[in-house]
């Protein structure tokens, strides 16, 4: 079965023996699984290098927390409980609390698209439009997009500014509005590590 996912997904194993890296189970490169990690802490994002029955590495973007058990969450909604067992400057070290099905994080089987993943936060912002600041609150944001809180009406399709501290102005479009909320879709999308530390200093500058 290793054979045959080396073969169909054009990954290798890695073996390292010494060092934080040492492990008993096969471990697979993955050349890029986006996740992210959900803790007391907050979420942050990552992304999975390799992987094996007992654990995974990843790539991180800032210092992680180290509070312990994470909830690791995969694109299409499936979620591991791992424990943090090392992290370095750029990537850091995960023991899952159950063994895993391998073959399952990197298919990533689903029965919808890849979904974009959101990062549950809450940061005071601003939203700029026809020369008027509206106070409003960042409840989640991802690469393309995000959903706000406020108290002013926007039309659907409206172009407006985003702004926060830690995060430039952006800008974006309406999407969507109900119930004193609206999601915006931004003009240019971010990188995946410009979001995750943006979304690091919208954490720090609320603490």
């Amino acid at each position: 079965m290793h054979d045959l996912l080396r073969k169909d997904i054009g990954i290798t194993t890695a073996n390292h023996a010494t060092g934080p890296e040492a492990r008993v189970a096969p471990r697979f490169t993955v050349l890029i699984r986006a996740a992210k990690l959900i803790s007391p802490e907050g979420e942050f994002l990552c992304v999975i290098r390799d992987v094996s029955e007992t654990g995974l590495s990843a790539r991180i973007f800032h210092p992680l927390p180290e509070c312990g058990a994470m909830m690791i969450e995969l694109q299409n909604g499936d979620r591991y409980e791992a424990d943090l067992v090392w992290q370095d400057e750029e990537r850091a070290g995960f023991r899952f609390c159950q063994p895993v099905d391998v073959a399952r994080v990197i298919n990533l089987p689903s029965r919808f698209a890849k979904r974009a993943i959101r990062l549950n936060i809450k940061a005071p912002a601003s939203l700029i439009a026809s020369l008027q600041i509206t106070p409003a609150t960042i409840l989640d944001i991802s690469q393309q997009g995000a959903k706000i809180a406020c108290d002013r009406h926007f039309s659907i399709d409206q172009r407006i500014k985003l702004a926060a501290a830690g995060l430039r102005e952006t800008e974006a479009k309406v999407r969507w509005r109900r119930e004193g909320q609206c999601g915006l879709v931004f003009e240019e999308t971010f990188q995946f590590g410009e979001l995750a530390r943006i979304a690091q200093q919208l954490r720090e500058n609320t603490q």
